[in-house]
């Protein structure tokens, strides 16, 4: 390229590389976040709570006698029937047992029958006068302490067959598995946990409600479950267990679902209950509210970017329930601290607070 081509070219480039360079200096400045003052919770006609999926009908399944795992039949996830194997332990020294109980029971019917005859020898003498009543007595109580005997024999082999039963772990309704406690080798022992099922469709909403809150929702016009992909459910039965935890101050409410607004959720997922149509509702004195788009949530963790100087600090709080676009906020913030208002903009590097 000659001289003047060139200085062509970068007369030409030189506006658009200074424009670049200028948006750049423009995008590095640090964002600007609007702040609020965390002030006290607002009455409401209802409000928000987190709660969590749980199967109506679960089982841990245990192993009732003791041998290394042989078998481990499913894996996390597979669908089982009713009787369907999930783990075989090894039956050798229930086998013994049986065999051992069996010839028990063997020995015991042939002492029974012994004293049976001897039994009756003793009652034909005694009508002839041969022996006398004392032998006759006798011979009665050893027939019956062998047939005792015998259904003792007969007893302990119905239980060691019982015991070589339980060497194949079955499951005990249609279900899928929920987890798995074992590989195949490891020593099985009595009480020792195998697997975890559940009942696919029978899902509950479980709520740890603050017992200050049970008043109002047990006033509440009408509940409603909010699923993972936004759904609003009516449920078809809810309990309140009736007792409050004593470290948590808080009351388990217990709301089943009806089985075809459940389809595709698991046990174990978050969702939200609204009670709505509370009569009077109004956040008990001292309790502090900030807005919806404050609050950071990272799964069971919450937290808010408190005002440090003109930068944010992240602080972790305890959210209570959500009333309209406000969390109430049960520990972790003073009423007059400044907040972000947006956590996600104030988690940027460089983010200040808006002046």
């Amino acid at each position: 390229m000659n001289p003047v081509a060139r200085a062509f070219v970068r007369s030409a480039l030189l506006p658009a590389l200074l424009a670049g360079l200028a948006a750049a200096s423009v995008s590095a400045a640090p964002p600007a976040v609007p702040v609020v003052v965390v002030g006290p919770a607002a009455a409401a006609g209802g409000f928000e709570i987190d709660a969590s999926l749980q199967a109506l009908r679960q089982s841990t399944l245990g192993a009732q006698v003791s041998g290394n795992v042989l078998q481990l039949a499913v894996k996390a996830g597979d669908r089982v029937k009713a009787g369907q194997l999930i783990a075989r332990i090894d039956e050798r020294d229930a086998q013994a047992g049986l065999l051992r109980s069996e010839a028990g029971v063997a020995q015991a019917d042939a002492e029974w029958r012994n004293a049976s005859l001897q039994l009756q020898r003793t009652r034909d003498l005694r009508g002839q006068g041969f022996v006398s009543q004392a032998a006759l007595d006798v011979a009665e109580t050893q027939a019956r302490a062998a047939q005792a005997g015998l259904e003792q024999a007969r007893a302990a082999r119905t239980q060691a067959a019982l015991a070589r039963g339980f060497t194949a772990v079955v499951a005990p309704f249609d279900a899928v598995v929920q987890a798995t406690h074992v590989e195949a080798g490891d020593l099985a022992s009595a009480g020792r946990a195998i697997a975890t099922v559940y009942a696919p469709g029978a899902l509950r909403a479980v709520v740890q409600l603050p017992a200050s809150r049970s008043a109002a929702a047990r006033a509440a016009a009408g509940i409603e479950v909010v699923l993972p992909d936004g759904r609003r459910v009516a449920p078809v039965a809810k309990t309140e267990l009736p007792a409050t935890d004593a470290v948590s101050q808080t009351v388990e409410w217990r709301l089943d679902l009806p089985p075809a607004a459940t389809s595709g959720l698991a046990p174990g997922q978050n969702v939200r209950v609204r009670f709505a149509g509370v009569p009077g509702a109004a956040a008990p004195a001292g309790r502090l509210a900030v807005p919806a788009a404050a609050l950071l949530r990272r799964g069971e963790l919450s937290a808010v970017y408190v005002q440090r100087g003109e930068g944010f600090v992240l602080q972790a709080v305890r959210a209570g329930a959500t009333a309209g676009d406000t969390v109430e906020i049960l520990a972790g913030l003073k009423g007059g601290e400044r907040v972000a208002a947006d956590a996600v903009r104030a988690g940027l590097a460089g983010a200040v607070a808006a002046k």
